[in-house]
């Protein structure tokens, strides 16, 4: 039985063919671009190799029952076809890693995002309430500043009523003290008049007499004299 190695290089075939029995090495090269030349002592089918890779492919002699110039492809699994037990491996690992994402995986994330949504809505809640907290905090403030004003403007007014009232009664307390003094000062002056009215009629009227007298010869009457000095300084 003979096994063949088959290098593909490119447009470049070569095939080693090994026996089993003698550890002889029958080498054939044979361009892909030709046609098989006559050096070939096997023909070989090779389909999706690539690259320098060597593929092993099993022959029979040919001389046990195989045409001449043909070899027998050996029908052992190929290198790319899976095989079942890779096929259960990797379906069983992918089940297991599903089961593991449903059960364990996606549970803990899914409770780490809820719990952080939860945070982060407590805290906007938190804020929410805090925000509302100060909004009325300062609307209290407003409203206890308001009625201050109110009241401080009460006192003002108040205190402004009172001193006007004292004003007023200051001012009338010494109106009527000026008005005593005026009168008390008019009466002393009018009386003060009236005496030197009276001292003078009796100066004008002696001199009055006199002068009539020494002008006449003889002195006037009083009456006459005091009518005459009355109607002078009622002028």
């Amino acid at each position: 039985m003979h096994s063949a190695v088959v290098h593909l290089q490119g447009s470049s075939l070569q095939v080693h063919l090994v026996s089993s029995t003698d550890t002889t090495t029958t080498v054939a090269t044979a361009d892909t671009s030709a046609a098989p030349t006559a050096a070939a002592s096997t023909e070989t089918t090779v389909a999706g190799t690539t690259g320098t890779e060597p593929i092993v492919v099993t022959a029979e002699p040919l001389g046990a029952g195989a045409p001449e110039g043909e070899a027998l492809v050996s029908k052992d699994p190929g290198p790319i076809v899976p095989e079942v037990k890779e096929l259960l491996w990797g379906g069983g690992s992918f089940v297991v890693f599903a089961l593991l994402m449903r059960f364990v995986l996606f549970p803990k994330v899914k409770k780490g995002m809820d719990a952080r949504y939860n945070s982060i809505q407590q805290s906007h809640e938190s804020a929410d309430a805090e925000r509302s907290g100060a909004r009325a905090e300062v609307a209290a403030y407003e409203a206890q500043l308001v009625a201050i004003k109110a009241e401080a403007a009460k006192v003002v007014e108040a205190a402004r009523a009172t001193l006007e009232a004292e004003r007023g009664a200051k001012l009338a307390e010494v109106n009527a003290g000026i008005a005593e003094r005026r009168a008390a000062a008019n009466a002393q002056a009018e009386a003060a008049r009236a005496a030197a009215r009276d001292q003078i009629h009796a100066a004008v009227s002696d001199v009055a007499g006199r002068a009539g007298e020494l002008a006449t010869g003889r002195r006037p009457a009083a009456d006459v004299v005091d009518r005459v000095v009355n109607e002078v300084m009622a002028r």
